[in-house]
């Protein structure tokens, strides 16, 4: 596979073609924050917290590192009053959602983030669909989904498969942001607790 150039916070820096500029950044030990990355995982973009500004022949624009590929003669800027300002307000908003979550406290702390800004909805889920590729892409087990869309979008557990599946499993528990993983698969097991299969399972 050939080789790029390119450069990373003016550090000239070399990647395989068709990797993405955050695996880069990665690989050279510079920190871009995110939270809907996983190694194991296909590229999502979902949380955009990752935006860096890409410049090319003198034009720039903002982008999301985790699913935008290197190119020769790129021109990457990680960090900057634009990109913090856009990552500041993305985690605003992110907070009104799930207000308790120590890994968006931690990074409004550091970009300055007003975590009561906005009204607060807290659903605690804040859609970086973590756990519901773990599931599908690595176990290949598909136990947990998206149902509703727009502000109502939330993960579920299909109850059927978290009984025979997660119960000995709970390997995307750690992955979640925020409490609402847990808190679904809590709602879940409370929901099949007297099926034979739990019964036996905590014995």
């Amino acid at each position: 596979m050939s080789k790029v150039l390119l450069k990373i916070d003016g550090k000239e820096v070399e990647a395989e073609e068709g990797m993405t500029v955050l695996e880069t950044a990665q690989d050279e030990g510079i920190g871009i924050p995110t939270l809907c990355h996983h190694k194991k995982l296909e590229p999502y973009g979902a949380c955009r917290i990752c935006t860096v500004e890409a410049e090319k022949n003198g034009r720039s624009k903002l982008v999301v590192s985790c699913v935008y590929p290197v190119e020769k003669d790129l021109e990457v800027t990680t960090r900057s009053e634009k990109i913090d300002r856009v990552r500041r307000t993305i985690l605003e908003l992110l907070l009104s959602h799930a207000p308790d979550s120590d890994q968006l406290r931690k990074l409004a702390e550091e970009y300055g983030a007003n975590k009561d800004r906005f009204e607060k909805e807290p659903s605690f889920c804040i859609h970086c669909g973590l756990c519901v590729r773990y599931c599908a892409e690595v176990k290949g087990k598909f136990a947990v989904g998206f149902i509703n869309r727009g502000s109502r979008r939330e993960i579920n557990f299909i109850p059927e498969l978290a009984a025979t599946e997660c119960w000995n499993c709970k390997e995307c528990f750690p992955l979640c942001p925020t409490s609402a993983l847990q808190a679904a698969y809590m709602f879940t097991e409370a929901q099949i607790s007297e099926t034979p299969v739990f019964e036996a399972d905590s014995k």
